[in-house]
């Protein structure tokens, strides 16, 4: 009987054990928040997203990655192809080919935009040319000295230029921004250093 509980006992303590590391690890996960509205702009309407998330990553590695467009196909879901065009400064004009994806239909999607980088700070985007009506994005970076992380924070307007649902729209434009984001923050929070 004795064998038993001490047998029981070890169990429990390893059953406990392991929800503790469990949940540290749910802990230590980029935590996600994302919002998008649907809004009218001068009789327009459009998706205004908002999605903002820490990584421990510090801002050096968080920069380097989010400026290596480049590689951006290696790990953001539904991007194809991410091609720097022109690069003149601050100024980078990028050509990207994606997937669109609205429940059984799939859409190709092509996008010129032009980013304009504040080092270490931020990243506009604005929609040069391609298969949306308006496109405009921000990429902010704000060190987190407590930890030596990185909050990351995008916001953006978007219209594309083909049929989305109403109904079914934001929740379909907030799970791709959902899968985007989680993307990039887990690129972001990987250990090595981005090629």
């Amino acid at each position: 009987m004795t064998r038993f509980f001490l047998f029981l006992l070890f169990s429990v303590s390893l059953a406990s054990l392991a929800q503790a590391q469990t949940q540290a690890t749910r802990a230590e996960l980029p935590k996600l928040e994302v919002s998008v509205n649907r809004i009218e702009i001068d009789g327009q309407k459009m998706y205004e997203v908002d999605a903002t998330g820490t990584v421990a990553a510090p801002l050096p590695k968080v920069w380097k990655t989010l400026t290596n467009y480049e590689r951006m196909a290696d790990f953001v879901p539904d991007m194809e192809s991410c091609k720097v065009l022109s690069r003149n400064g601050n100024e980078v004009v990028i050509e990207q080919f994606g997937v669109a994806r609205f429940l059984f239909m799939t859409r190709a999607i092509h996008l010129i935009v032009r980013a304009t980088e504040q080092p270490m700070s931020s990243i506009d985007i604005a929609l040069v040319s391609g298969d949306m009506k308006h496109y405009e994005s921000h990429w902010e970076l704000i060190p987190v000295p407590e930890t030596g992380g990185t909050r990351v924070v995008y916001s953006g307007r978007l219209m594309p230029n083909f049929y989305v649902p109403g109904i079914l729209g934001a929740k379909m434009v907030r799970g791709d921004i959902e899968r985007m984001m989680g993307a990039v923050l887990a690129r972001l929070d990987r250990r090595e250093e981005p090629k």
